[in-house]
């Protein structure tokens, strides 16, 4: 897989986010949908990646700068016809190795505490990421997990 910096211009990465976006909502209520949208995904604080197979988007992921030792993991998601082919952690590998060259001491995340997000849950914590109280801006919701991993 060819994991690029990506500046979301790509119909394939737009459709990907949309999709991720209206799976979110059949999953959570919106006050408690935390994706970024496109010009969030944007922001200087926030790095975006793709990943590709054979000329197809395989999966996206992004790394939003919290502080000068705190990031937040965003935007995971596979392409349907690469789902259970390790797509997303070889996305997380990545950004996970681009956080500790950055110096980041934690990165964090937010994810559905519904069973549709089970499958995120248990990548997260084969990675290492161990439940959280809410972080930055969260607050306790149930509908929300929150995780973190030590980079140090």
């Amino acid at each position: 897989m060819k994991i690029i910096k990506d500046n979301l211009t790509h119909s394939a990465v737009r459709k990907l986010l949309q999709q991720h976006h209206d799976d979110m909502a059949k999953h959570s209520p919106p006050e408690s949908i935390h994706a970024l949208d496109l010009s969030g995904l944007l922001a200087d604080d926030v790095t975006f990646w793709t990943g590709w197979i054979d000329g197809e988007l395989a999966g996206c992921g992004a790394l939003k700068k919290l502080d000068s030792r705190h990031g937040e993991l965003k935007s995971m998601r596979t392409s349907s016809q690469f789902l259970r082919q390790g797509v997303a952690a070889k996305l997380l590998e990545h950004i996970l190795a681009t956080a500790k060259q950055q110096s980041f001491d934690t990165v964090s995340l937010e994810t559905g505490s519904m069973p549709a997000f089970l499958p995120a849950q248990t990548l997260y914590q084969r990675f290492g990421f161990k439940p959280c109280p809410p972080f930055s801006d969260y607050v306790d919701d149930p509908y929300s997990l929150f995780f973190s991993k030590s980079m140090l």
